[in-house]
């Protein structure tokens, strides 16, 4: 287990750069994966594939599948990919402070 600070705050991760535990997530560790992703600004568009990603996480424990994911923000997957360019699975989900997802998202 690797920690990571950015601003201050303290992040547990795992192999892969995701955040170990969902409560520990922030807007800072949105910042922080930012970089990481190397995208240049967030918009409303990119937080609401956030929102959505862990409203469902909270409801289902897991992350939606990406053709769930499209549908529940309206957006075509191929702008989801404009928006998180290493993927709804790696990009979104790390920036969501979601678990790696273990399936296809």
């Amino acid at each position: 287990m690797a920690e990571v600070e950015f601003n201050g705050e303290k992040f547990q991760i795992d192999e892969d750069g995701f955040i170990l535990d969902f409560n520990s997530w922030s807007k800072n560790w949105v910042m922080y994966v930012k970089e990481q992703e190397g995208i240049d600004e967030l918009n409303d568009e990119h937080w609401k594939v956030i929102n959505i990603l862990q409203d469902y996480y909270k409801k289902n424990g897991i992350a939606p599948m990406v053709r769930v994911l499209s549908k529940l923000t309206s957006f075509k997957l191929k702008h989801i990919y404009e928006l998180f360019p290493s993927g709804p699975g790696k990009g979104a989900c790390k920036m969501a402070g979601l678990p790696k997802p273990t399936g296809c998202v």
